[in-house]
């Protein structure tokens, strides 16, 4: 896959860098692994907004994605590699040998012809999913479990990857995208490879109408809001923080840079080490 550039006959081609879709072979979803795909707009069951910025976009249809790799020591072949709106990854269709389809994600390198599986002797190759206890350290993984038969849930956007660093007893030490190391059981099983669609960071939308086809609505600054609306907004003029106030916060209360993470959590005795803060900018 690559990226794609427009000469600058308007104003929004002048940046615009888009996918190509090269590595797509199939242009229309297997009908019998879609779903329909019901929109709130970012509002709740009493119809107030709780997700902010959501609304509109185009149409979409959800894929059934088998992230739990639920037949184990059987071999399927990738029939098509798809592009998928709900996620930012591709996704691969594959089938068995009884005739069965299945999507999973599209890893690096993953191409149509190729065979992949899943169980404790499946091949340490893109696309095939074993047990933790089963992957050589030193892999770069993803479509990671937290919880046996849980399916995966790390590890599953354009470009991310876990690496399994070291095991110790029934855990398995991993280092997530964050730079989170986590131990997670050596029964959880993952997926070998790097998620494809690496080149989606690159990405430039250049026009504001892009990202409506998305469904993402503008962002307003607080600042510019009233008091009711926003613990930045009033005050006289472009008064920081809103008349008064000293730090800037979220629509919530919360100040900028403030954890939210719950202070005691059960899962705090899985994290060995906690991710690195960004550095700031001088």
């Amino acid at each position: 896959m690559g990226l794609k550039s427009y000469r600058p006959i308007t104003p929004s081609n002048r940046y615009k860098l888009h996918p190509d879709f090269s590595e797509i072979t199939k242009s229309t979803p297997e009908k019998s692994l879609t779903r329909p795909k019901k929109r709130t707009g970012g509002r709740n069951n009493n119809g107030r907004i709780t997700c902010r910025h959501r609304g509109g976009g185009h149409k979409r249809k959800y894929r059934l994605v088998d992230f739990k790799r639920l037949r184990r020591d059987e071999t399927a072949k990738v029939v098509a590699i798809e592009y998928d709106p709900n996620r930012t990854a591709r996704i691969a269709l594959i089938e068995y040998g009884d005739g069965q389809r299945s999507y999973i994600l599209a890893p690096r390198k993953l191409e149509v012809g190729a065979e992949v599986a899943a169980g404790d002797k499946a091949p340490i190759k893109p696309g095939c999913a074993l047990p933790l206890s089963k992957i050589p350290t030193g892999t770069s993984i993803h479509n990671v479990e937290l919880k046996p038969g849980r399916g995966g849930q790390i590890a599953r956007s354009a470009g991310q990857s876990c690496i399994l660093s070291n095991r110790e007893g029934s855990y398995a030490l991993v280092k997530l995208p964050s730079g989170e190391i986590r131990k997670i059981h050596t029964k959880c099983y993952a997926t070998v490879g790097i998620v494809g669609n690496h080149e989606h960071e690159q990405v430039v939308s250049a026009k504001a109408g892009r990202t409506r086809w998305k469904g993402i609505r503008p962002t307003v600054r607080g600042m510019c809001m009233n008091p009711v609306d926003h613990p930045n907004g009033g005050g006289e003029g472009k008064s920081k923080s809103g008349g008064g106030r000293q730090h800037l916060k979220s629509p919530w209360g919360h100040v900028k840079g403030q954890r939210t993470r719950q202070k005691y959590k059960g899962s705090d005795k899985f994290i060995i080490e906690r991710r690195k803060s960004k550095k700031k900018r001088g």
